[in-house]
C-alpha cells in the first residue's frame, strides 16, 4: 500500500496503483469468502453489509481476530497489538472508541472510497433486478475520504492512530420503491459489492497527508497555484484547508487577495 510523504501524488488515480497482484488476490478472496454463502441482495435485512464485510476479511481473513471485545467495544479485527477499525462513513462516530482504544492499542481506520459503481434496481413487488447499462457517472475519489477523515482530525497527531484509505469500484443495489415514474428517486439503498481493488493508501502521520498535494508545488502557494499544478479548484480548497488544520502547513499572509500557505516539512 502506498505510504509515506516521499511519494507520488495520490490525487489522481492516473497515478500507478500501489495495489500489488497479492493485495489484489487476498482482495478477491474476501468477496468469495463473503458473497460466497450469500444470496444476491434481496429485500431483506442483511446481518452485516457486504461492504464492510469484504474490506474486514481483506484486511485480516482470520475470523478468530475479528470481531474482539475491546473494554465497552467490540474491535472489528484485533491482533493482538493492533486494532483495525472499518468505517464506510462518518469517521467522527469513532471518537469514543478512539480515546479508549488508542492508549493501549495501535488503531489503523480503515476507510473504503467507491470510485466507479453500477447501480442494480430491484422491485419491491416482484424482486426482478434491472441490468445497469453502464457505471454511474459519478465518480469517487480521494477527497471524498478527506471530507470524513477531517471529523478526527484532533486525533491524527497521536503516534498510535493510523487512516487507511482504500479506493474500490463496486456495485450497488438499490430498491425502486421511491418518487417519479420510475421510483427511483430517493429509493432505498440496499447493499454495496465490491468488485476490484484500484489502490490502498495509509497515513500514518500528518506529514503523510502532504501526499495530497501536487508534487511541482511551490515551498509557499495558494488555493490558486495549486490548481494551476493540476488540482481542481474545490478540491485544492479542501485539501489546503484541511493541511492546515492538522498544521502541516502554515498561512503566513496573503498573495493579492488569496491567502498563501507555507509547507512546513
Amino acid at each position: 500500500m502506498k505510504k509515506k510523504a516521499d511519494t507520488k501524488p495520490i490525487a489522481d488515480f492516473s497515478a500507478p496503483s500501489s495495489v500489488t497482484p497479492e493485495m489484489r488476490e487476498r482482495f478477491h478472496d474476501a468477496i468469495l469468502s463473503v458473497t460466497s454463502d450469500r444470496e444476491r441482495p434481496t429485500i431483506g435485512t442483511l446481518s452485516e453489509k457486504s461492504l464492510h464485510a469484504i474490506i474486514k476479511n481483506y484486511i485480516e481473513p482470520d475470523e478468530d481476530k475479528q470481531e474482539i471485545p475491546i473494554g465497552s467495544y467490540v474491535a472489528d479485527i484485533c491482533t493482538g497489538e493492533e486494532i483495525f477499525e472499518i468505517q464506510t462513513a462518518a469517521l467522527k462516530r469513532m471518537r469514543d472508541k478512539l480515546l479508549e482504544f488508542l492508549p493501549c492499542y495501535k488503531v489503523t481506520i480503515v476507510h473504503p472510497v467507491i470510485r466507479k459503481k453500477k447501480i442494480f434496481w430491484i422491485d419491491p413487488d416482484t424482486g426482478e433486478m434491472t441490468v445497469p447499462r453502464k457505471t454511474s457517472p459519478r465518480t469517487g475519489c480521494v477527497e471524498d475520504a478527506i471530507r470524513e477523515v477531517y471529523g478526527i482530525r484532533d486525533f491524527l497527531g497521536n503516534k498510535n492512530l493510523s487512516v487507511r484509505i482504500v479506493i474500490i469500484d463496486a456495485d450497488e443495489f438499490r430498491i425502486k420503491d421511491g418518487y417519479g415514474k420510475d421510483k427511483k428517486k430517493h429509493g432505498t439503498w440496499l447493499d454495496k459489492v465490491p468488485t476490484d481493488i484500484i489502490d490502498d493508501i495509509l497515513f500514518e502521520c500528518p506529514e503523510d497527508y502532504l501526499q495530497l498535494l501536487p508534487e511541482d508545488i511551490p515551498e509557499e502557494f495558494t488555493v490558486n497555484d495549486a490548481v494551476k499544478c493540476g488540482m481542481k479548484r474545490d478540491h485544492a480548497s479542501l485539501i489546503i484547508a484541511f493541511l492546515n488544520k492538522i498544521d502541516v502547513i502554515e498561512h503566513i499572509g496573503k498573495k493579492g487577495r488569496a491567502y498563501l500557505y507555507r509547507l512546513k516539512y
